[in-house]
């Protein structure tokens, strides 16, 4: 058995290159035909479908303006967070539809889905958004009730007589 000096010459007694000539791996584009970036949003029980192309920064939720589909400007604040985090504010247009959930959940699938389709569009905008923790999806759901209790975990009233 030969004797080894350094962790180069381990790489090259198994076959293989050191770890610098390794690349990371290089996230490409994703368009459909008409040039969109589009992604799946996930957050609570709702789900949403978004695209995303260059435009004027008109954002349209299930055919009305987002502002008008989601009245509260926490809302609308979370719909634009990863627009602002990644400084293209106004610089695309984005159309989503959304199923399920409430307005909160659907808020957040929205977000979650811009997020995605954005890095589908422009890669290298990936850290970024990864770094605000757009990309993960948030995968605390409503817990599922059980039986012989009131709710998940409330038991029933406990009466004495």
């Amino acid at each position: 058995m030969a004797e080894l000096n350094s962790l180069e010459e381990l790489g090259e007694a198994a076959g293989t290159a050191p770890a610098e000539t390794q690349e990371a791996p290089v996230h490409v584009q994703k368009l459909d035909e008409h040039g969109r970036a589009y992604a799946t949003g996930k957050r609570k029980d709702a789900v949403a479908r978004v695209w995303i192309k260059p435009g004027t920064g008109r954002i349209t939720v299930g055919g009305k303006d987002f502002t008008e589909y989601f009245a509260r400007p926490v809302l609308q604040m979370i719909l634009q967070q990863p627009l602002v985090a990644a400084n293209r504010k106004g610089q695309y247009d984005i159309v989503a539809t959304v199923t399920g959930g409430g307005l909160s959940g659907q808020a957040g699938a929205v977000r979650h889905g811009i997020s995605k389709a954005l890095t589908y569009y422009e890669p290298e905008l990936r850290g970024v958004l990864k770094k605000g923790g757009f990309l993960t999806r948030d995968s605390r759901v409503v817990e599922r009730k059980k039986y012989g209790k009131a709710k998940a975990r409330r038991s029933f009233q406990f009466s004495k007589r």
